[in-house]
């Protein structure tokens, strides 16, 4: 089956949580939108996956960190490339509008994780 959909429709409440979408789930990728609306991962939280993640800020801003002490603003159309295992969480997300998110995650292990 063929349909459109636009990744800026049928946005959710704005919560402090992280809201997750799967858009597309193939044996070895996923896709999913992220909708963040001022948020930011919990204290002390870290992202671990086992995948690799692929991620093209949409709209809004956010700012990344990492374990190994970097720190990378995001603005929309800045991507990049989290490799598998590399800890990293949200320091911050726009308070003024939504941040829309896409990422691919892939790799062997994708089909059968779950989001974060």
């Amino acid at each position: 089956m063929i349909y459109v959909r636009n990744l800026f429709a049928d946005l959710p409440a704005a919560t402090k949580e992280e809201d997750f979408q799967e858009i597309l789930r193939a044996k070895n990728f996923r896709i999913e939108r992220i909708i963040s609306h001022g948020g930011a991962s919990p204290d002390g939280f870290w992202y671990d996956q086992t995948e690799d993640e692929w991620v093209l800020l949409l709209a809004g801003t956010a700012e990344l960190s990492f374990a190994d002490g970097r720190r990378i603003a995001l603005f929309p159309g800045d991507c990049l490339l989290i490799p598998g295992h590399t800890r990293h969480r949200v320091e911050k997300t726009d308070q003024e509008r939504d941040t829309i998110w896409l990422a691919v995650h892939f790799g062997e292990e994708t089909a059968g994780e779950s989001s974060g």
